[in-house]
């Protein structure tokens, strides 16, 4: 299997259906590496290149387990602490949607959490998937201060329940 499509089952099967993999996700989202290695009838080499080389760093290997960092539909607990978040982060997004959230602000949509990014850099990634993205900032530090909870995952996202549109800055 090429490691696109082996990191893309990967994220499949650990933020969304585990069961399909004969899998249930342990405390803070981690499962064995072996029934999953059997399953996808790879190796742990592989595997370890795939954690490795995810620019977004989307996996973590502990031992003999495997978890994704964030972006899960399934319900689990990825055992976050509550963070003080900057004073700003970025959301980047296609202009699309730029009209609903203007009126509802963000949603974790099928997720557990929005994610949000510390630079403009990586939210202008993650929204040119789509095409050309905005670049939404969150007032995050105001956010907090109004008593919303932030969780930063092992990979640098930051996670909130919701994004009220009154602490979005449209650029």
């Amino acid at each position: 299997m090429d490691e696109v499509k082996l990191s893309k089952e990967l994220s499949y099967l650990l933020r969304h259906a585990p069961e399909k993999a004969g899998l249930t996700l342990e405390p803070g989202g981690w499962v064995p590496l072996t029934p999953l290695l059997k399953h996808l009838n790879v190796s742990r080499e592989q595997v370890e290149r795939i954690v490795a080389g995810s620019d977004k760093q989307r996996f973590s290997l502990k031992g003999d387990h495997i978890r994704a960092n964030q972006g899960h539909s399934v319900p689990v607990d990825l055992e976050l602490s509550p963070q003080v978040p900057p004073a700003v982060l970025y959301h980047g997004t296609h202009p699309a949607v730029a009209e609903a959230i203007r009126r509802e602000g963000l949603k974790p949509m099928a997720r557990h959490h929005v994610h949000l990014s510390a630079d403009e850099d990586t939210a202008r990634t993650v929204g040119a998937r789509r095409g050309q993205p905005i670049i939404l900032t969150v007032r995050a530090g105001e956010m907090y201060q109004a008593g919303f909870s932030f969780y930063r995952s092992e990979n640098g996202v930051w996670l909130v329940g919701h994004v009220p549109a009154e602490f979005i800055v449209f650029g």
